[in-house]
């Protein structure tokens, strides 16, 4: 099963089990954002919207998600929001937008969903401006960490709507551009992880 069909199937229930437990992190999170006018802000893989509602008024926002199902819940709560967001239907690993195009990159629940993520880390990083910032939280492993339960685990439920066992500071590792300016445990024990990175001038 692809993971579009799977969050196509996931769609009308995704909030009802993701939205109360992650409030709060992502609100946090999206409190960082640039404020200004002027400020361009992507979400990549912004799913149902559950971040819409937590946006800062201000920037101009765009969003991509793969899977229409997904987009169309984003669009009504957009709709609902009266935020002006820009929403496209796209790959996470090949963005559809120039180099240097945005002041600040969202990825929420979505380096641990996608195939290949160091790849959708790479693209992001590449429509960041140089010192813009890149904001994650998502589920991780720490470098080392055991977790005999979730690595077990994570080939299956990865094929299925995310993976349990992504180790962040590898795929950081493989982007040499990004700094991390700070990384807090958000929930389930330091499991997921609010981490803040800057891009340098390269």
């Amino acid at each position: 099963m692809s993971l579009r069909h799977s969050y196509t199937v996931l769609a009308p229930i995704y909030d009802l089990f993701v939205e109360p437990f992650t409030r709060a992190a992502r609100q946090d999170n999206l409190a960082l954002l640039p404020k200004q006018p002027s400020a361009e802000v992507l979400l990549v893989g912004i799913g149902s919207g559950l971040d819409i509602p937590l946006l800062p008024r201000g920037p101009r926002y765009t969003g991509i998600d793969l899977t229409p199902a997904m987009l169309e819940r984003a669009r009504s709560k957009a709709a609902a929001d009266q935020l002006n967001i820009q929403l496209d239907s796209g790959d996470a690993r090949a963005l559809p937008y120039p180099a240097d195009a945005f002041d600040a990159v969202v990825l929420h629940l979505i380096l641990a969903v996608v195939p290949r993520p160091a790849q959708v880390l790479a693209e992001s990083v590449r429509v960041l401006r140089a010192g813009g910032q890149l904001l994650v939280f998502d589920k991780f492993l720490r470098p080392g960490q055991r977790a005999p339960l979730r690595r077990l685990i994570s080939p299956l439920v990865g094929r299925l709507a995310t993976h349990t066992d992504v180790v962040f500071e590898q795929l950081l590792a493989q982007t040499p551009d990004l700094a991390v300016l700070s990384d807090t445990p958000a929930l389930a024990g330091g499991w997921f992880r609010r981490i803040v990175l800057r891009k340098g001038a390269g």
